[in-house]
């Protein structure tokens, strides 16, 4: 609940502060959560984790959205996508680089046990839980692929 109530926190701050950027990305967070929350077989409550996930999507759509932007000539919209990107990626912890992913998915693929691509499912899905946060799915996906082959 700790990453939660910062959440809620950033967002009377930048009130205060007027800065409407960081108002509206911290808005999106904590609707992100909300929907979470009251979705139908969603949980009541929200972990650290789960709301991880929600601002690496969230960031991972803003990106997206600025190259949209950019390849239609709309370079002010896609500023504001990449700056409210910015102000959501400070609640993610550092991310991981491709070493330190291969790394780590060296390690998990001697814990499981996996010799080829056939044990790829059981390699992500303890990869996936291991670096949560740290690191997105492509990445993973990618390392884990070439480890295996």
């Amino acid at each position: 609940m700790a990453l939660e109530q910062t959440i809620q926190e950033a967002i009377k701050e930048a009130m205060k502060a007027k800065d409407t950027v960081a108002m509206n990305a911290v808005r999106a967070i904590k609707g992100e959560i909300l929907l979470f929350k009251t979705s139908e077989g969603g949980s009541k409550e929200v972990t650290d984790g789960d709301i991880l996930k929600m601002i690496q999507k969230l960031v991972k759509q803003r990106k997206e959205a600025a190259g949209q932007y950019v390849a239609a000539g709309r370079q002010e919209l896609a500023d504001n996508e990449l700056a409210e990107a910015a102000v959501m990626e400070k609640y993610l912890p550092r991310q991981l680089s491709e070493a330190e992913v291969e790394a780590k998915v060296k390690e998990i693929i001697a814990q499981v046990g996996a010799t080829s691509i056939k044990d790829m499912g059981k390699v992500m899905g303890a990869a996936n839980k291991a670096l949560a946060g740290l690191s997105d799915g492509r990445t993973i996906s990618t390392v884990v692929k070439k480890l295996l082959s």
